[in-house]
C-alpha cells in the first residue's frame, strides 16, 4: 500500500553538475532514504553525474536539461534555466515534493524555483568557504541554508543558516591502507601517491605532476602512482608516466573514491569543498592545488582555512616548479611527522554527521507544514524577503559535530 506523503515525504535533490555538488547529495539523499522517505536525484546529463547516479539504489533518478553560465554564452544559460525550470515543474505537476533541496551551482536553482512554486519547503547547502553566485542568489529564496565552512555563513542571505559542515558518503571512513592498496591492484607495502583533479580531472594538476615526473623517478622510484587523469587526459597521462619508465595506475575515472585515498599515503588534489570533506574524512595528507580559475578564486579559500589549521600543504598553480612541486611531495610521503601533524589536524574538519543533520533538519522543517498548512509556502514566504534575513555570528558552529 502506498504511504501518504505526511508518512512518506517526497523529497527532490538537485545535485547535478560537478562531482562536488552531486556526491554530497548523495550522501544526504541516504540519509532521507533510511528515514524511509521517497528521494528523487535531480541531475544534468554529463557524463559524471550518469555514473555516479548508477550506484543509487531505492532512489528516483530525474534528468533534467543542461544549466551551465560560461564566457559568452548567457543566451544557452538563460535557455537551459527555462528548459529545466519547465521540466521540473512539469514533473512536481505530477508529483509535488514536500521539500527540495538544492546541492550548489546553477543547476539547482531551476529545481528550487520550481519547488517555491509547488509549495515545498526549499533549502541548500553551500559547501565552499566563499559561496558561489548561485547560492547567493538562490538563499534569500530558501527556507533553510546549510554551509561546510563556517566563514560562509555571513555571505549568505538566507533566513535561517546552519554551519553542518559538508556530507560526505558512508564509505569515507578510516581504514586499512594496505587492505586498500590490495583492492586496487597495488602493493601493499610500498607508499602510493595519489593524484585526483576532482571528479572531471584537472588538465592543469595534470601537466603540474608530469613535469615534475623526471625528478620525482630519480628521487621516488620506490613509490606507487595512482592518478586520476579525467577522460581528456587519460591518453596523454597514461603515455607520460611509460615514457618515464615510471609504472602508474591511471585512471580516466574511479567510482571507488574511498579505496584510493585509503590507498594513499599522500594525495595531490584540487581543493573543490567536497574533495576537501572527504579528504578530512579519511586524514590524508595532501598538497592541495587550488583551480587558478574558480569562480571568485574559491579554491584558494577553500585550501588556506584548512592550510593555516595545519591540515594540508597549499602550491598555487603558477608556483609549481618542477622541482618544488619534488621537493614538497618527497617531504609529504617520506616524512611521516609531517603526515601525522596533518592527520591529527584533519579531524577538525571532518563533520560526520552532517548528512544526517541536514536531512533531520528538512524533515523538521516538513513536519511543522503538516501540521500547520496555513503557513506553508504560498502565503508566508511571499510575506517574507531578503529583508527578513536572520543574522548570522560568523564564529557559529554546531555542538556535535564541530564544525569550521
Amino acid at each position: 500500500m502506498t504511504q501518504s506523503p505526511r508518512s512518506s515525504p517526497y523529497i527532490a535533490i538537485a545535485c547535478g553538475g560537478t562531482g562536488g555538488h552531486l556526491f554530497p547529495g548523495l550522501a544526504v539523499a541516504d540519509q532521507l532514504n533510511q528515514r524511509q522517505c521517497k528521494v528523487a536525484l535531480l541531475v544534468s546529463p554529463k557524463g559524471v553525474d550518469q555514473r555516479a547516479v548508477q550506484s543509487a539504489r531505492g532512489m528516483e533518478i530525474v534528468t533534467l536539461p543542461a544549466v551551465a553560465l560560461q564566457q559568452g554564452s548567457r543566451l544557452a544559460f538563460v535557455r537551459g534555466c527555462w528548459q529545466s525550470w519547465r521540466a521540473a515543474r512539469q514533473g512536481f505537476r505530477a508529483h509535488p515534493p514536500q521539500a527540495v533541496v538544492a546541492m550548489g551551482g546553477f543547476t539547482s536553482a531551476p529545481p528550487v524555483l520550481a519547488g517555491r512554486c509547488a509549495g515545498a519547503r526549499t533549502f541548500l547547502h553551500e559547501s565552499n568557504s566563499l559561496p558561489g553566485r548561485a547560492n547567493r542568489w538562490l538563499a534569500r529564496f530558501v527556507d533553510q541554508a546549510f554551509v561546510g565552512f563556517a566563514a560562509a555563513a555571513p555571505r549568505l542571505r538566507a533566513r535561517q543558516t546552519t554551519v553542518t559542515g559538508t556530507p560526505v558518503r558512508p564509505e569515507f571512513q578510516p581504514g586499512d591502507a594496505a587492505v586498500c592498496r590490495a583492492k586496487l591492484g597495488l602493493d601493499p607495502a610500498r607508499p602510493v601517491l595519489l593524484v585526483t583533479g576532482g571528479s572531471q580531472g584537472a588538465a592543469g594538476l595534470n601537466d603540474l605532476i608530469l613535469r615534475a615526473l623526471p625528478l620525482l623517478a630519480q628521487r621516488a622510484a620506490h613509490w606507487q602512482w595512482l592518478h586520476l587523469s579525467g577522460p581528456g587526459d587519460f591518453a596523454k597521462v597514461k603515455q607520460a608516466y611509460a615514457e618515464a619508465g615510471v609504472p602508474a595506475h591511471v585512471h580516466p575515472f574511479l567510482a571507488e573514491m574511498h579505496l584510493a585515498l585509503g590507498a594513499a599515503t599522500a594525495v595531490v588534489s584540487r581543493a573543490g569543498a567536497s574533495s576537501l570533506a572527504e579528504i578530512a574524512a579519511m586524514r590524508a595528507a595532501s598538497l592541495l592545488v587550488p583551480f587558478p580559475h574558480a569562480a571568485d578564486n574559491h579554491q584558494f579559500h577553500n585550501a588556506r582555512a584548512f592550510v593555516e589549521s595545519g591540515a594540508a600543504m597549499l602550491l598555487e598553480q603558477a608556483d609549481g616548479t618542477p622541482e618544488k612541486v619534488a621537493d614538497l611531495l618527497v617531504q609529504l610521503v617520506e616524512d611521516q611527522t609531517t603526515r601525522e601533524a596533518m592527520r591529527s589536524a584533519l579531524g577538525q574538519w571532518h563533520s560526520p554527521k552532517a548528512a544526517e543533520q541536514i536531512a533531520e533538519a528538512i524533515l523538521r522543517a516538513v513536519a511543522r507544514a503538516a501540521a500547520h498548512p496555513q503557513t506553508t509556502a504560498g502565503v508566508s514566504r511571499k510575506a517574507a524577503g531578503p529583508e527578513a534575513t536572520r543574522p548570522v555570528d560568523p564564529r557559529a558552529r554546531v555542538a556535535e559535530p564541530e564544525a569550521v
